[in-house]
This record gives structure tokens, C-alpha cells and sequence, in this order.
């Protein structure tokens, strides 16, 4: 595994056990978001840390995360960004539900080229390396090619996916309440198509090299390209509606049967 890679998922697995000692916890400080979404005393406390914890390693390195830092500035051409999601699923997390994680991006000349997803209470570890694959718990795995024979693959979504889009998609609905766990299901096979119908750019920075690295293909749905990474940029409100398919005939097919409602 190349060092940095091993930084990240190392960090990760550190993040991992301080997510989890306040999941445990009986009471939970949280508050909302100007979005309405939640944000609690563990978004922040893991979001310090892992910067932190880059700027060790990394001190040149930029960084943008959903809780602290929604932009970067470059100082020199080129900077490499990390692009931080300390705790995806916090309303999982905040119920007692078991899907969340935490998201590590690097991103060098404006791509991704490095991505680790854990998810520590299922003790689940994605990564992915620019031309290297994807993995899951350092196994390779690959999409799932369209079988009509095979009937337990599904269709990934978020919650907001019904209300703003009809959905015809021949596949059972799946709901996770995580995107960057609902994309890795694509990524390791058990998801044949997904989508995110609001999602920032930290839910999906890592699937934008996984998905294609596990063989699949991701897009915006409005065909507009969210990297190479703008400096400047506010990122926090920027919502992207983003597909992804195992093969491309297979979201050539999803994109006529996912259609805006008025």
C-alpha cells in the first residue's frame, strides 16, 4: 500500500474509534445546520482531528470539510487538497443506526487521486488509488455487471430521491442514509445504480474515483464537471444531483428513467 494511502486509512481507522466512543455515549450534544441538516460534538471533534492530524503530515497540503473549512485558497499552483467528510450519515449516527462514516480525499492538480471510506461500526474499509483499483477491507472488488437472472441487486438512493424525481428504475429501492456508504455499494457490487439527489461535494469526492476505479462510471446529473476542484469556490453551498451505474448502457438506461418533477 503506498505510504500515503496508509496515512489515510490509518487515519481513518483513528477516527473510526473516536466516532465510536461517542456513539456510545447517552447523550449526544448536536445542533442544526442553516440546511436543517445536523451537525453534533462528534462532526467537530473528528473534523479538528483529522486536520490536525494532515497538517503533521502534510503541512503544505490544503483542506476542505463539511464541518470547518468549505473553501481553499491556493498559495501556489496546483496546491493538493484534501477534501474531508468526518462523520457522512450523522442523522444514522445521532438515531443509533449503524450506517456513517468518515470520507479522506486527496486531490492533486484538481482530481481525485487518492480515497479511503471506513465505517466503523461495521468494521467496513474502502479504498481506492488512481490506476491502482478499488478495495474493501484490502480486497479487490469490481461493480456487478447487469444479470437479469440475478434478482437481489438494487437501486441505492437518498430520501430525497421520490420527492424530487419519478423513478422508474426496474430494481428494489435501498435507502441508507449515507451517501458515501450508498456509493460504495455500487463500488463493491451490491448496488447495480445510484443516486444522490442534494449532495455536496464531500459526499461524493471519493466515489468519483472508486466507483470508476471498481469499473463503474459516475456523473453529475446535469452533465457539468465538479472537478477539476475550483479555488475560491464555497462549497458548502453547492448541491449536485449525482448518478452512478455499474456499466455505461446501464446509465445511459437510468438517466431516461429518472426524470425531474415539475
Amino acid at each position: 500500500m503506498d505510504s500515503t494511502l496508509f496515512f489515510a486509512a490509518q487515519l481513518a481507522q483513528q477516527c473510526g474509534e473516536i466516532l465510536l466512543e461517542y456513539f456510545h455515549k447517552s447523550q449526544l450534544k448536536m445542533e442544526y445546520k442553516s440546511d436543517h441538516s445536523i451537525v453534533t460534538e462528534a462532526d467537530v471533534a473528528v473534523d479538528n482531528f483529522i486536520k490536525q492530524e494532515i497538517k503533521k503530515e502534510f503541512p503544505h497540503d490544503l483542506i476542505i470539510s463539511e464541518e470547518l473549512q468549505h473553501q481553499f485558497t491556493p498559495r501556489t499552483a496546483n496546491p493538493t487538497v484534501w477534501i474531508v467528510d468526518p462523520l457522512d450519515g450523522t442523522t444514522n449516527f445521532s438515531l443509533g443506526l449503524h450506517y456513517w462514516g468518515v470520507s479522506l480525499v486527496r486531490v492533486e492538480n484538481g482530481y481525485p487521486i487518492l480515497a479511503v471510506q471506513y465505517f466503523p461500526y461495521l468494521n467496513e474499509l474502502y479504498t481506492a488509488q488512481m490506476g491502482c483499483g478499488a478495495y474493501y477491507n484490502n480486497q479487490p472488488i469490481h461493480v456487478t455487471i447487469p444479470n437479469p437472472e440475478n434478482k437481489t441487486t438494487f437501486f441505492s438512493c437518498c430520501s430525497r430521491t421520490h420527492k424530487n424525481y419519478r423513478i422508474s428504475i426496474p430494481y428494489k429501492t435501498r435507502i441508507f442514509g449515507c451517501a458515501t456508504y450508498s456509493m460504495c455499494s455500487l463500488a463493491s457490487g451490491k448496488a447495480l445504480i445510484c443516486f444522490e439527489a442534494k449532495a455536496k461535494i464531500w459526499d461524493y469526492a471519493g466515489a468519483w474515483l472508486m466507483i470508476p476505479e471498481a469499473g463503474g462510471c459516475i456523473e453529475i446529473f446535469n452533465h457539468k464537471e465538479p472537478f477539476p476542484l475550483s479555488p475560491g469556490k464555497e462549497f458548502a453551498s453547492q448541491n449536485d444531483a449525482v448518478i452512478a451505474a455499474a456499466t455505461p448502457d446501464l446509465m445511459d438506461k437510468s438517466r431516461k428513467k429518472i426524470i425531474p418533477r415539475e
